[in-house]
C-alpha cells in the first residue's frame, strides 16, 4: 500500500517512535508498503522551528529531507493538479492550511494519510483514507 506522513508522524519516526500507534510503526517498518512524506511537512517543520513552536532535540530543518530518504520514506513534491484543485476539499472541518493540504494530497493521489489527528479523521467521507 501507499502512505503520507502528517509531520508529526514524520517527527515522531525520526525523532520519537515510541509516540507512534502499533499500527503505524507496523506500517513503517513493513518494506512492502511506500511512504511518502511531502515537502508541505518540510515547510512546515522549518516555519515553526524558525517561530520557536518546534524543538527537536538532535535535528534540524534542513536534516529531515536527508533523514527521511535515509528511512526508505520517498518524498513527495507539491504538483499543479493537487495546488489548483484544492480548492474541492470542503472547508471547515479543519482550519490549519498545512493540514488541509497534506489531507487534499492524500485524497488526490489515494494515499491513506497516517496521522493521530482526530480531526483529520472526520475527511474520511470525504475519500480520506487514514491510519492511526
Amino acid at each position: 500500500m501507499t502512505y503520507l506522513l502528517d509531520t508529526h508522524t514524520i517527527i515522531w519516526a525520526l525523532t520519537a517512535q515510541e509516540n507512534l500507534s502499533k499500527a503505524a510503526s507496523r506500517v513503517l517498518s513493513d518494506a512492502k508498503n511506500t511512504i511518502f512524506v511531502s515537502t508541505i511537512s518540510f515547510w512546515e517543520i522549518s516555519l515553526k522551528y524558525s517561530l520557536g513552536k518546534l524543538s527537536i532535540s538532535n535535528y534540524r530543518p534542513d536534516l529531515f529531507p536527508q533523514a527521511c530518504l535515509a528511512t526508505g520514506f520517498q518524498i513527495l513534491q507539491l504538483d499543479s493538479y493537487v495546488a489548483s484543485t484544492y480548492h474541492n476539499l470542503p472547508p471547515g472541518i479543519h482550519k490549519d492550511p498545512f493540514d488541509r493540504i497534506l489531507i487534499w494530497q492524500a485524497i488526490s493521489s489515494q494515499y491513506t494519510l497516517i496521522t493521530a489527528d482526530k480531526t483529520i479523521h472526520s475527511y474520511a467521507s470525504e475519500g480520506l483514507g487514514v491510519l492511526w
